[in-house]
């Protein structure tokens, strides 16, 4: 459980921006907004990269991924940021969070603001009728796979990572017409927010903006991905903030501006 400062007036929500070298304009987009976000803490659900290899991937000062870092470490220096693993990115490790100066979170997260309790996730988790990815999920969040992977040089890490990428976005164009049959299992979440303790959901990973009733005063909300190529272009912030007389935190998405500055 993380328990928000007294002093927090408001904290912003991102994920799935997938930034990698070949999408410069989101990564300007990402990196323009950690430079001037006013929000008092700023949380990264999930799949912030595209793929991550390894933190070693950021030990070239002049590689995307120490350019990613340092970014990130120059925005911790106003306010804290949070990192959640992702589907993509689930082999960031403690050299990454040292060096970006980040704070990681365990993947499902209550967050106490304001009087109440959201219960925070990247979402792979809940997508329990996408069985074939639930039992890739499970291989490789193993301590066994991930030291063997790990252990490999960096380049055929990196071959490997861009082999399984080919692969899901083979499964994604198969599986186009069956979006629903990959959303997230409502009554698995209902039981996380019973455990948890909290009416409101907020997770990735779809890549489907939405807020859902899912009854009994519960509503799980899902992030938008990032894609400023995209046409509309994309690049989405969830913000909970404190209202001067509402008598809970308000929920408000604000969509970037998508243009150079």
């Amino acid at each position: 459980m993380l328990q928000a400062p007294a002093d927090w007036k408001s904290v912003e929500f991102i994920s799935d921006l997938h930034l990698h070298p070949a999408e410069g304009a989101t990564f300007q987009a990402w990196q323009r907004y950690l430079q001037t976000t006013q929000a008092d803490a700023v949380f990264m659900l999930g799949d912030l990269f595209e793929v991550w290899v390894g933190d070693d991937a950021a030990s070239n000062p002049t590689s995307f991924e120490a350019e990613c870092v340092t970014a990130i470490a120059r925005a911790a220096q106003q306010r804290p940021v949070f990192f959640m693993h992702g589907n993509r990115d689930f082999l960031l490790g403690p050299r990454f969070a040292q060096l970006a100066q980040a704070q990681f979170l365990h993947d499902p997260t209550v967050l106490c603001f304001g009087g109440s309790r959201y219960l925070l996730s990247h979402g792979d988790a809940l997508c329990l009728s996408d069985i074939e990815y639930q039992q890739f999920r499970a291989g490789v969040r193993s301590t066994d796979w991930q030291q063997q992977f790990l252990a490999k040089p960096l380049m055929e890490r990196s071959l490997i990572a861009r082999e399984i990428r080919a692969h899901s976005e083979t499964r994604k164009q198969a599986t186009a017409n069956q979006l629903a049959a990959h959303d997230l299992d409502t009554s698995a979440v209902n039981a996380w927010l019973t455990t948890a303790q909290a009416s409101t959901l907020i997770h990735g990973h779809t890549h489907q903006p939405a807020t859902h009733d899912i009854g009994e005063g519960r509503v799980r909300v899902v992030l938008s991905d990032w894609d400023l190529a995209a046409q509309p272009p994309r690049a989405q912030v969830l913000q909970l903030t404190l209202g001067l007389e509402a008598r809970k935190p308000l929920l408000t998405r604000v969509t970037l501006p998508c243009s150079p500055i």
